[in-house]
C-alpha cells in the first residue's frame, strides 16, 4: 500500500520542476563558492594553504543550512500543493487506505528528494576543488561527507514540521513564510540558544560536537512526525 502511494507522490510531482530545484539548490551553492575562489583565489588558497580543501568545506558549509531550509520549505509546499490544488484530499481520504499512509508517503518522498540534493552537493564540492586544483589524494572524504549529510540529518525535524504546516493550511503562504523565516533564523545561528533546530544544521552548539545535531535532528524529527501524523488523523485538512 504504501509502496503504491510512494510512485503516487512521484508521479504528481513529475511535472512540477521538482528535480530541476533538487539540482539547482547544490549547484547555486557551488557554482557561488566557484566564483568566491575563482575572483579571490591567490587570496583564499593562501589563506588555506595548509588545507585547501578544508577551507573549501568551510566556505560552502555556511551557506548549507540557509538553501537547505528554503529548499525544504519549497518541496514540502510543492508536496502539499498537488492535492491541495485538484482538491483531492477528500477523495484520498475517502480510500481504503491508513490515513497516515498518506502523510508519510510525502514525508518520504521529501526526504528522498533532499537526500539526493545532499549527494549532488557533495559531488559538486569534490569537482569544484579538482576544478580548482587541489591535490584530490588530500581529498578529506569524511570531512565532506559530515559537510553535506550532517545539516540534512540535523534539519530533519524541520522537514517533518514544513510538511505537517503544507499539508494542513492549503494557503502555501503559511508554509513559505515559515521556511523563509527559518533559513534567516539559521544565518545567526550563534546568536541562538542550543534548542532551537533552525540552529541544528549549522552543527552548531555549545558541546562544540557537531554530531550531537544529528542526533537531536532524528530524535526530534521523529517526535514532529509521530505529533503531524496523529494531527492529520484527528483534524480535516483544509481544500
Amino acid at each position: 500500500m504504501l509502496q503504491g502511494l510512494l510512485a503516487a507522490e512521484l508521479l504528481k510531482i513529475k511535472r512540477k520542476w521538482v528535480w530541476f530545484l533538487i539540482f539547482l539548490g547544490p549547484f547555486g551553492v557551488v557554482a557561488l563558492q566557484a566564483v568566491n575562489f575563482g575572483v579571490r583565489y591567490d587570496y583564499l588558497t593562501s589563506q588555506y594553504i595548509d588545507d585547501l580543501w578544508g577551507g573549501l568545506i568551510v566556505n560552502i558549509q555556511s551557506f548549507v543550512p540557509f538553501v537547505l531550509i528554503i529548499g525544504m520549505s519549497i518541496i514540502t509546499s510543492i508536496m502539499a500543493n498537488v492535492d491541495h490544488e485538484m482538491r483531492s484530499w477528500k477523495h484520498l481520504l475517502a480510500l481504503p487506505i491508513h490515513k497516515y499512509s498518506l502523510l508519510l508517503a510525502k514525508f518520504i518522498i521529501s526526504l528522498l528528494l533532499l537526500f539526493i540534493a545532499s549527494l549532488l552537493l557533495l559531488i559538486g564540492v569534490i569537482i569544484l576543488g579538482i576544478i580548482l586544483k587541489f591535490d584530490i589524494y588530500a581529498l578529506p572524504l569524511v570531512d565532506m561527507i559530515k559537510m553535506a549529510l550532517y545539516p540534512y540529518f540535523a534539519a530533519l525535524p524541520i522537514l517533518a514540521l514544513q510538511l505537517w504546516v503544507a499539508v494542513i493550511y492549503s494557503h502555501q503562504g503559511v508554509a513559505i513564510t515559515l521556511g523563509t523565516l527559518g533559513a534567516v533564523f539559521s544565518s545567526y545561528a550563534f546568536k541562538l540558544p542550543d534548542w532551537v533546530i533552525w540552529k541544528w544544521p549549522s552543527l552548531l552548539n555549545s558541546w562544540d560536537i557537531p554530531i550531537y545535531n544529528v542526533y537531536l535532528g532524528f530524535s526530534t524529527a521523529l517526535v514532529v512526525l509521530l505529533v503531524s501524523i496523529f494531527h492529520f488523523i484527528k483534524k480535516d485538512v483544509e481544500e
